[in-house]
C-alpha cells in the first residue's frame, strides 16, 4: 500500500525543477518577509495546484451568532460544510480554495486575551493561512502539497519536522488513521517522526454537533541538530511547536454524540502566519518577526521606555516587556476589528473589543506611562504592516484612530468614576473585609472597569473580593445571553445529511419565485394569489419522512412556495396551507426557513400529511403587507441617513418585522435631534411623491461598478435582486450612471411595495448608540406612526401644563415635593412612551430643566426651615466645641442643613443632631471641622452612633449621615458625646 501511495503522489505532484512562486524571486529563507511568506503561500496553491484565492472575510462572522469573531479560516466556508449554501451563490462552486484569513481569538470558546503579553506567542489577532478542498482532493494530496511547500519552497529542513496523526478511539469505534500514516512515510518522513495521538490532539470538531474529522499536524523543532524530540511533541514545550494542521472533514457529530459519515469529504487546513514566520526568520518569538518589530520600535520611540528585550515572568522587571507585547498585539486587533465595523460596546463582540481596548490603554498609561492618544498613534504603523494584504485598513485608518481615541477618553473618565465608587463602597462597608460582589460586577459590566484592577485596588486596602461569587454572576450572565440567543434562533433547519439526501435523489431546490407574484390592484389594494404545490418530503426528528400524523409539528418541503423564508433581515411569512382534498382543514405555517435552496415550512399538522399530497398555500396578507411596508421604508431610511449625515454612513444590520423596523448604521458622530427631523422629512417627501419601486434580477457582476449602490458584506447569488426606488433598474445599471447616488438602490431579496405611498407615514421612535459610533434606530410606519405622533402631542401638552405649575411653585414644602414627584413620573412616561424620538428628546430636556427647578425650590424651602431651627440651638449650646442634640424635622436633608448652618455659625464646633420620627426611626447627621482630621472622622462618628440603634451610616470624613431605630435616645446621646470626647 505504501509503495502504491508513494508512486501516485510522485507522479501527480512532482515539482518541476525550475518552478518558483511567480513573484517571490529568490528562495532563500532569509529573504522571506511577512508579506512575501503570505504571498508565497497563496501563489503556491493558486499557480501550482489550481486553487482559487478568496479574500479574507471580515472578522465579524457572516450570519453566525454562535461566534463573536471569525476565529479560524474555515468560518466563512461553514455553509459548504453544512450544505446550507445558496445553490445560486459562488460558494457552491468552490472546489479548491486558498486564503489568508484575519482571525480574532478573544471571548467565547477560544479566548487568549488574558494570556497575551505573559508569553511570547499568544495573540488576540492573528492571520491564518489555509487551503481547502470541498469534495475534491483528500488526504494524499493535502499532505503532499503541505510537505512540498514547507520543505521545497520554504526550504525548512526535513529533519526538524514531525507529523502527528489520529491514533483511533475505541469508544467511538474509530480505528487509527493508518492511511494518513502511510502517506507521510511515502513522502520520506522517518518513522520516528510520524506519531499517533488521541482524540484531544488529533480530532477536529466544529462544535458540539456538526462536521468533524481526524487531523494531522506538522510540528517544528526550533533547536534542530541530530536530536530526536518525538517525546516533546504536543507537550507544550516552546522548542517544539505545531505550525500546520490538516483536517480531514469526513464525519458529522450527531446530537446524540455519535458520528456519521458525511456525504462529501473535505480538507480544511490552517497555519498561523505569525508562528510560521518564527521558523522562516529564525526567531524564537512571534514578537521578534517583522509583523511586530516596527510596532515595538514605535512604542519605544513614543513612550521613552528601554527597548523591548523579550523578557517574560520574573525577568521582566516592572512588566515593561509584557506591556510592549500587550500594546502591540491589541492595537493590531483593534485596527482590524474597527476597520471591519466592530466597535467597542456593551455586549457580544463589541464588549470583548472594549475589554481589549481598555486593557491596552491601561498598559499604555500605567506601565509605559505614555500620554493619552498614544495608542491611536500606533495605527498608521499597523496599516503600514498589514495594509497591502487587507486594504480596508488603509481606507478606514482615520476612523480607526478616532474610535480608539474616543473610547480611550471615555475609559479614563470611567476609571475616575470607578475609583470613586470603590472608595465610597469601602467607606460604607462597616467592618467587613469582603467587597460587595454586586458592586464589583456592576463596575465591570456597566463601566467596563477591569476586574484585575478592582482586585489590585482592594488588595492594597486589605479587602478581599469573592471571586467564586463573581464567577457565578459571570456564568449567569453568559447563560442568560445564551438563552436569549436560543430564543432568537431560527426555526426548523435541514441537517447536512438530509440536504445531501435530497441532492443525491435529484430533488430540485424549491421554486420560491411565487413569493414575488403579487400585484397592486386598481383599487390600491395588494392582491396575493395563493400558490398550489406538491409535498416533496416531511422533516421531523432530524430526518426526512414520507408521512407525519396529525397533531404534530414538522417541516414541510414543497416543490414551490409563495411564502417568504426568513433571510436578508426580514422575518418569514406566516399563514396556512390546505390539503386540496380536505379544504376545510387548515395547516398553520408558523415559520419558514431556507437551507441550501430548499425552503422548509414549519407546520402544525392538523391531519396526516404525506409526500405527494397537493396543497394550496395562503400567506397571512396583513402580516406580509406590513413587512413589505417596513422593508421598503427601511431602504428609504438607509437612503435618507446617507443624504442627511453624508459620507461615512454604512449599514451594519437591519431587522424587519410586521410591527417595526430596526436599522443599525455606523456614523461619524451621534445623530442630532434636528437631523432626525431632516431624515424623516426626506422619507416623507418620497412617500408623498408615491414613487414606483422597481425590482429586477441581474447578474451580480453588473452591480459591482454601480456608484452609490448599497449592499452588505455577504455572499450574494449570481443573479442578485436590485430594488430601486423611483429609478428604473436599467437606468441604474447604465454605464457611468449616477442614478444610485441620488436614489435608494440596494441589493435585496426581500418583499417590497410597488409604490411608496402605501407607507403613509414613518417616524423614528428610538435612536441611541449602544456601541459608540453605531446608531441603533427603530421606526414605525402607517397607523403605528400616526398613533406615536398622537401620543407625543398628548405628552407635550402635559409637559407644558406642568411647566406652568412648576414656575408658579408649590405653596409649601409638601407642595414643592409633590411637583417634583409629578415631574419624575412624567419623565418615566415620556421615556417609556412610543413616540417620535426627536420630540421625546425635546420633552426630556424640558422635564430635566423642570426637575432641576423643582428640586431647587425644595432646597430653598428646606434651607428656610433649617434656618428657623438654628437660633434656638445656638442659644441653648452657646458656642460649645461639641454640640449634640435632638430636634424635630421632616427629612434627613433638612437635618443635614441644620447641622451645616450651625457649623457655619460656630466655626470649629463638632455637631451631631438626631431627629426621632413617629415611626420609631431616628435620623442622624453630623459634621466635624477639618482641623480635627484625621483623628476625628464624621463618617466613623455617624457609623458608631447609628450602629447602636441597629442602623447604618455613610459619608465623608467631614460630613456624614445615617439612621437607626430606638425608643430611648438618652443612651445614644451619651454614647455620641463620649465618642467625641475620646477622639478630641
Amino acid at each position: 500500500m505504501a509503495a502504491a501511495i508513494k508512486g501516485s503522489v510522485r507522479s501527480a505532484l512532482r515539482v518541476s525543477p525550475g518552478w518558483r512562486c511567480g513573484s517571490c524571486g529568490a528562495r532563500s529563507i532569509a529573504s522571506f518577509s511577512a508579506s512575501r511568506v503570505r504571498q508565497t503561500f497563496l501563489q503556491f496553491f493558486q499557480e501550482r495546484y489550481g486553487h482559487q484565492v478568496v479574500p479574507s472575510a471580515p472578522v465579524r462572522p457572516r450570519g453566525d451568532p454562535s461566534l463573536h469573531f471569525v476565529n479560524a479560516g474555515m468560518n466563512q466556508f461553514k455553509p459548504i460544510f453544512l450544505g446550507t449554501a445558496d445553490p445560486r451563490s459562488e460558494l457552491t462552486r468552490y472546489r479548491r480554495v486558498v486564503n489568508s484569513q484575519k482571525c480574532v481569538r478573544a471571548g467565547g470558546k477560544h479566548n487568549d486575551l488574558e494570556d497575551v503579553g505573559r508569553d511570547v506567542y499568544h495573540h488576540t489577532f492573528f492571520e491564518m493561512l489555509g487551503n481547502w478542498s470541498f469534495g475534491d482532493y483528500f488526504k494524499e494530496e493535502a499532505c503532499s502539497m503541505a510537505w512540498e511547500l514547507l520543505t521545497q519552497i520554504y526550504e525548512i529542513p526535513k529533519d526538524r519536522l514531525y507529523v502527528t496523526y489520529f491514533g483511533g478511539d475505541a469508544k467511538l469505534g474509530l480505528n487509527a488513521d493508518e492511511e494518513c500514516r502511510e502517506i507521510w512515510l511515502s513522502l520520506g518522513v522517518p518513522r520516528h517522526h510520524v506519531l499517533p495521538f488521541q482524540l484531544k490532539d488529533n480530532f477536529w470538531e466544529m462544535g458540539e454537533t456538526g462536521p468533524c474529522g481526524p487531523c494531522t499536524e506538522i510540528h517544528y523543532d526550533h533547536v534542530g541538530g541530530s536530536r530526536n524530540v518525538a517525546a516533546l511533541v504536543n507537550q507544550g514545550n516552546p522548542d517544539v511547536v505545531e505550525i500546520w494542521n490538516l483536517v480531514f472533514v469526513q464525519f458529522n457529530r450527531e446530537a446524540d454524540g455519535s458520528l456519521r459519515q458525511l456525504p462529501q469529504r473535505h480538507v480544511d487546513t490552517g497555519m498561523g502566519l505569525e508562528r510560521l514566520l518564527t521558523v522562516l526568520q529564525s526567531k524564537r518569538s512571534n514578537y521578534d518577526t517583522d509583523l511586530f518589530t516596527p510596532l515595538l520600535d514605535a512604542i519605544h520611540k513614543g513612550c521613552g521606555k528601554p527597548r523591548y528585550q523579550g523578557l517574560v515572568g520574573e525577568a521582566d522587571a516592572g512588566g515593561v516587556d509584557m506591556a510592549y507585547r500587550v500594546v502591540a498585539d491589541h492595537v493590531r486587533a483593534l485596527s482590524v476589528c474597527i476597520a471591519d465595523g466592530v466597535y467597542p460596546g456593551m455586549s457580544g463582540a463589541e464588549l470583548v473589543l472594549r475589554q481589549i481596548l481598555r486593557r491596552a490603554v491601561r498598559f499604555c498609561s500605567e506601565v509605559l506611562q505614555a500620554p493619552p492618544g498614544f495608542l491611536a498613534s500606533l495605527v498608521p504603523v499597523v496599516v503600514e504592516i498589514l495594509g497591502d494584504a487587507y486594504p480596508d485598513l488603509k481606507r478606514e485608518m482615520d476612523r480607526v484612530m478616532n474610535v480608539i481615541n474616543e473610547n480611550e477618553n471615555a475609559f479614563l473618565s470611567c476609571l475616575l468614576r470607578g475609583r470613586r465608587i470603590i472608595t465610597r463602597t469601602l467607606q460604607q462597608m462597616d467592618q467587613s473585609k469582603v467587597f460587595p460582589v454586586e458592586v464589583a460586577w456592576g463596575l465591570y459590566r456597566n463601566l467596563g472597569f477591569p476586574l484585575d484592577l478592582i482586585g489590585l485596588m482592594l488588595e492594597e486596602k486589605g479587602v478581599q473580593l469573592d471571586t467564586a461569587a463573581l464567577d457565578q454572576l459571570a456564568q449567569e450572565d453568559a447563560e442568560h445571553k445564551a438563552s436569549k440567543r436560543q430564543e432568537a434562533s431560527s426555526g426548523t433547519q435541514l441537517d447536512v445529511h438530509s440536504l445531501a439526501q435530497l441532492q443525491q435523489d435529484g430533488v430540485p431546490v424549491t421554486d420560491d419565485s411565487p413569493m414575488y407574484a403579487y400585484e397592486l390592484g386598481p383599487d390600491g389594494k395588494y392582491v396575493f394569489n395563493p400558490c398550489q404545490a406538491t409535498v416533496l418530503a416531511l422533516y421531523k426528528d432530524g430526518s426526512l419522512q414520507k408521512e407525519v400524523g396529525g397533531g404534530q409539528r414538522c417541516g414541510v418541503l414543497l416543490d414551490r412556495t409563495c411564502f417568504y423564508a426568513e433571510k436578508g433581515g426580514q422575518a418569514s411569512d406566516q399563514g396556512y396551507m390546505v390539503h386540496l382534498e380536505q379544504e376545510d382543514i387548515l395547516f398553520p405555517v408558523v415559520s419558514v426557513q431556507v437551507s441550501g435552496g430548499y425552503v422548509i415550512h414549519e407546520v402544525i399538522v392538523s391531519e396526516t400529511l404525506k409526500a405527494g399530497d397537493q396543497v394550496q398555500l395562503f400567506v397571512d396578507e396583513a402580516q406580509r403587507l406590513a413587512c413589505m411596508v417596513n422593508h421598503t421604508a427601511t431602504h428609504m431610511l438607509n437612503f435618507a441617513l446617507c443624504q442627511v449625515l453624508g459620507n461615512g454612513v454604512e449599514q451594519q444590520g437591519s431587522h424587519v418585522t410586521a410591527g417595526q423596523l430596526r436599522f443599525d448604521v455606523s456614523t461619524k458622530a451621534p445623530v442630532k435631534t434636528e437631523q432626525l427631523q431632516e431624515i424623516e422629512d426626506v422619507i416623507q417627501e418620497i412617500i408623498k411623491r408615491d414613487e414606483p419601486v422597481y425590482t429586477a434580477e441581474v447578474p451580480i457582476r453588473l452591480t459591482n461598478g454601480v456608484q452609490g449602490l448599497r449592499k452588505l458584506d455577504e455572499v450574494y447569488p449570481d443573479l442578485a435582486r436590485v430594488v430601486s426606488v423611483g429609478v428604473p433598474v436599467e437606468t441604474v445599471l447604465a454605464p457611468e450612471s449616477q442614478a444610485a447616488m441620488c436614489a435608494s438602490v440596494e441589493l435585496c431579496c426581500g418583499t417590497h411595495l410597488q409604490r411608496t405611498g402605501a407607507i403613509e407615514d414613518l417616524t423614528i421612535i428610538s435612536e441611541r448608540q449602544l456601541v459608540k459610533g453605531i446608531s441603533h434606530i427603530i421606526a414605525v410606519t402607517g397607523e403605528q406612526a400616526r398613533q406615536a405622533r398622537e401620543v407625543g402631542q398628548s405628552l407635550a401638552k402635559e409637559v407644558e401644563s406642568l411647566s406652568v405649575r412648576v414656575k408658579q411653585g408649590g405653596a409649601s414644602l409638601v407642595g414643592a415635593q409633590r411637583l417634583s414627584r409629578e415631574v419624575g413620573l412624567l419623565i418615566d412616561m415620556v421615556e417609556n412612551a412610543t413616540m417620535p424620538q426627536g420630540l421625546k428628546r425635546e420633552l426630556h430636556a424640558t422635564l430635566k430643566a423642570l426637575q432641576r427647578a423643582a428640586n431647587s425650590a425644595i432646597r430653598k424651602r428646606e434651607t428656610k426651615l433649617a434656618a428657623e431651627k438654628v437660633p434656638d440651638l445656638l442659644a441653648k449650646h452657646s458656642n460649645q466645641p461639641v454640640i449634640i442634640d435632638t430636634i424635630p424635622v421632616e427629612s434627613p436633608s433638612i437635618l443635614m442643613k441644620v447641622v451645616n448652618q450651625l457649623c457655619d455659625k460656630v466655626p470649629g464646633a463638632s455637631v451631631m443632631l438626631l431627629s426621632p420620627q413617629a415611626s420609631g426611626q431616628v435620623f442622624c447627621a453630623c459634621q466635624v471641622p477639618k482641623s480635627s482630621l484625621p483623628v476625628f472622622s464624621a463618617a466613623d462618628w455617624a457609623l458608631a452612633v447609628c450602629t447602636l440603634m441597629g442602623g447604618k451610616a455613610g459619608g465623608s470624613e467631614v460630613v456624614a449621615r445615617g439612621s437607626g431605630n430606638t425608643s430611648d435616645l438618652q443612651p445614644v446621646l451619651t454614647a455620641a458625646l463620649e465618642y467625641a470626647k475620646n477622639k478630641l
